[in-house]
């Protein structure tokens, strides 16, 4: 059915308002496509819906073409179901708790492994069932501290969520590689140009192995360490960072040296002409629960992997905000010989370096030829330097790592047993002992994905909807609603491209041409007609592109031919 743009629900504005900071939201709102109901919190406007349902569609061609099942899991769940995986108490604020009017402790699902294995745990029971993958498109609520950005962060979202089940390791990972190319193909055909899968902390869901599938984008929140020379990529809290020895300064004995009023590493290389590259730093971290302090030291020049420490040390850290005389940490002048009695690391960039400057746990002084192989033998050493711009790579070894921004748009998790084993879904292996699942679990935020495309793929005058997802294909703008002779050829277009299997937007309005072009543009549709005075006098339509690549005419009679061609040989390019 051809959809008027008199008829069409929704409001342009000229300007958004000042919270609008990044492209994507801003249009979103300009162009009626989200309304803001509370933060984080979004009404979709009927091009918004259309354009999901046909993300939504890819979804489910794509999921169903290997294996999956298509199931629906409850928005509201028991918080038993939490608390058999530990996750009830283990994750913060994030997941919206509340009781029911029987006083039952309940949640809002931000994810369902726990009702993926609810669901399976008694269906499942013996390994002629496996491998399966169940999936769903659903919504969720997760009470982000940080919504911004209209869909790229939100509380409240629609998701395509997929949880594998598996009686191997070597059976996950082929299918885990299955799913990685099936999201591959998903944002090809969404119209993502500029995207890549990087290396991930796997963070709250556990696991093992997981990878983000990233937009890059300025504007993106996640920063992306890269090789563009082998194609080594990670997320930075979980990227490697290889450096090389200093090798400035050959091995001497441990001295003690009056460094007056200088607790700076700035101030310290300076009056010891030396460099960051040359010091070791000390960071003091504090346990969430304990307020126990964490001394972390590595060299001058890197900075502290906060996510990648916490990740080693297992359990929550935070910069030490006030350190107590009572700790023994001389502030100003921490060092690893003779310090404070707490916990200790280092990171493997010290364990190359042969003299370094160090505090000496004394005020005013530091120590050079610090050692740390010689000085502090039965040290515990860990990878926590985060990576920088033009680091070794890892993979190759070339000094060729580039740091980007990028929004994750979709990942994928080997979750092992996490949550088999915590919530006893067991099944009777073909040998007769009983054995607990393996899992994969793979998402896909929806609204996100649109709103990545869009941030992708606009101009200053708004977005350009790839075919595959536009909210319609093609658009027929009516510049003369009042001349009878323009209205009868317009019209009929419209409901000759509808008979087509087209999809049409037809602005009716009585407005004027600048007016209906510069909504048009808010649209975004991929084919544009115009009929008009001038065009009827030639006899034909004008058709042009929205990313202003072509304009052209056509002739009335053959206008809905032409356009329908059109619209297939653009939609065969995300195939």
């Amino acid at each position: 059915m051809v959809m008027k743009v008199s008829k069409l629900v929704g409001e342009h504005f000229k300007e958004a308002p000042a919270d609008c900071t990044i492209e994507s939201h801003s249009i979103m709102v300009r162009g009626g496509y989200i309304k803001g109901v509370g933060a984080g919190i979004y009404s979709l406007y009927p091009p918004t819906k259309r354009i999901t349902r046909k993300i939504e569609n890819i979804l489910r061609e794509e999921m169903d073409n290997i294996g999956g099942q298509e199931v629906l899991f409850p928005v509201v769940m028991p918080a038993s179901l939490w608390k058999e995986s530990g996750r009830y108490d283990s994750i913060g604020s994030e997941l919206l708790r509340f009781t029911d009017r029987t006083g039952t402790d309940m949640v809002l699902g931000m994810t369902h492994e726990e009702a993926s294995v609810q669901m399976c745990r008694v269906a499942a029971q013996t390994y002629t069932k496996y491998p399966y993958m169940i999936y769903q498109i659903q919504t969720k609520f997760r009470d982000e501290p940080r919504a911004r950005g209209g869909l790229i962060r939100v509380r409240e979202f629609t998701m395509k969520d997929a949880y594998s089940f598996h009686t191997s390791w070597e059976d996950l990972q082929e299918y885990y590689q299955v799913c990685y190319d099936a999201y591959m193909r998903i944002f090809r055909r969404c119209g993502l140009k500029d995207f890549i899968a990087v290396k991930s902390d796997s963070g709250m869901m556990g696991g093992s192995v997981s990878h983000e599938f990233m937009s890059l984008t300025d504007i993106g929140e996640d920063t992306l360490v890269i090789c563009p020379e082998c194609g080594y990529s990670s997320n930075m809290e979980a990227a490697d960072c290889k450096v090389e020895p200093d090798n400035a300064f050959e091995e001497a004995p441990l001295e003690l040296v009056e460094t007056p009023d200088m607790k700076t590493i700035a101030d310290v290389t300076k009056f010891l002409g030396r460099t960051p590259k040359s010091t070791c730093k000390a960071v003091v971290y504090q346990e969430n629960a304990t307020d126990k302090y964490i001394i972390a030291y590595l060299r001058g020049d890197l900075e502290v992997n906060e996510t990648k420490l916490r990740n080693y040390l297992k359990t929550e850290i935070h910069p030490a905000a006030v350190i107590t005389a009572e700790s023994g940490i001389v502030e100003g002048f921490i060092g690893p010989v003779g310090g404070a009695d707490c916990r200790v690391v280092f990171d493997k960039s010290l364990v190359p370096e042969k003299n370094l400057i160090c505090g000496a746990n004394k005020v005013n002084y530091h120590y050079t030829g610090f050692n740390l192989t010689r000085d502090v033998p039965d040290a515990e050493i860990a990878d926590f330097a985060k990576s920088y711009e033009g680091a070794e790579c890892p993979v190759c070894g070339k000094h060729s790592i580039v740091i980007k921004k990028g929004i994750e748009i979709g990942n994928i998790f080997q979750l092992g047993t996490k949550y088999t084993k915590s919530m006893g879904m067991e099944y009777i292996d073909k040998d007769g002992t009983t054995k607990n699942p393996i899992m994969g679990c793979y998402g896909i935020g929806v609204g996100r994905l649109a709103a990545s495309v869009c941030q992708e793929s606009h101009d200053d005058y708004g977005p350009i909807w790839p075919m595959s997802i536009a909210p319609w294909q093609v658009e027929v703008c009516n510049l003369r609603a009042d001349d009878e002779t323009v209205s009868s050829v317009a019209d009929k277009l419209a409901k000759d491209l509808d008979a087509k299997g087209v999809e049409v937007l037809y602005d009716d309005r009585d407005v004027r041409p600048g007016v209906m072009f510069a909504d048009a543009d808010l649209y975004g549709i991929p084919v544009r007609a115009v009929v008009s005075p001038k065009t009827c006098e030639r006899s034909a339509v004008e058709v042009s592109y929205r990313d202003k690549s072509a304009r052209f005419d056509v002739s009335i009679d053959e206008a809905a031919d032409k356009i329908k061609s059109i619209v297939e040989e653009m939609l065969a390019q995300y195939k």
